[in-house]
């Protein structure tokens, strides 16, 4: 049985990532100019590797994330609106210093195993795994090939810490700096890490 190779990248830095505000499903932000430049690093670390699937998210900063990668690759974007970050509900748009004791409620709360709780207003963990891991599924049809995935924080966790057996309840161990690159080996029906939140290519962005 062949192996499926996964690199798992979180987009670049958006202005919202800067100012430590939320951005969820409900803000479609751009890169800002540190962001673009891990776009582009990210894209240097890939440019040999035979790739054949780029898939990303329906959001202008996953698109943009994998657009540098896509050039030096001369290969298309795949784009699924179910990949998308989750959805944040009321806390979209807040600062997160401004919303600490509601953020901590909620990590508390799937910290302990509630993961079917809701965001006021958006998605659970469970609602997040189903809609992205169905996708994902999906694309791993075929087994032997290396795909490269560009995803949001908050979903790379859900899925990383769900894959790797950690349980979905410790997604918080999970880090994910803009611009990192996970490998995961898909071997059958389990999944293994390579390398978690690697970070020596984008430098001190």
């Amino acid at each position: 049985m062949s192996k499926t190779r996964l690199y798992i990248i979180r987009h670049g830095e958006t202005e919202f990532n800067k100012k430590g505000m939320m951005q969820g499903r409900g803000i479609d932000a751009p890169l800002n100019s540190t962001g673009k430049k891990q776009a582009d690093r990210v894209a240097d670390v890939l440019k040999n590797e035979t790739v054949d699937q780029l898939v990303v998210s329906s959001m202008i900063r996953s698109i943009q994330t994998a657009q540098p990668l896509a050039k030096l690759l001369s290969m298309p974007i795949q784009s699924y609106d179910d990949l998308d970050e989750m959805n944040f509900g009321d806390l979209e748009g807040k600062r997160s210093k401004d919303i600490a004791d509601e953020l901590n409620h909620i990590h508390n709360e799937w910290a302990s195993g509630n993961i079917n709780y809701n965001i006021p207003g958006g998605e659970s963990p469970v609602e997040v795994f189903e809609r992205a891991n169905g996708r994902i599924k999906s694309l791993l049809e075929s087994e032997g090939e290396t795909i490269v995935l560009i995803l949001h924080g908050r979903l790379m966790r859900i899925l990383l810490s769900k894959w790797l057996g950690y349980g979905i309840e410790n997604m918080h161990k999970i880090a994910h700096a803009n611009g990192s690159i996970n490998q995961i080996e898909k071997n059958g029906r389990s999944f293994k890490a390579v390398y978690l939140n690697k970070i020596d290519h984008i430098g001190n962005d």
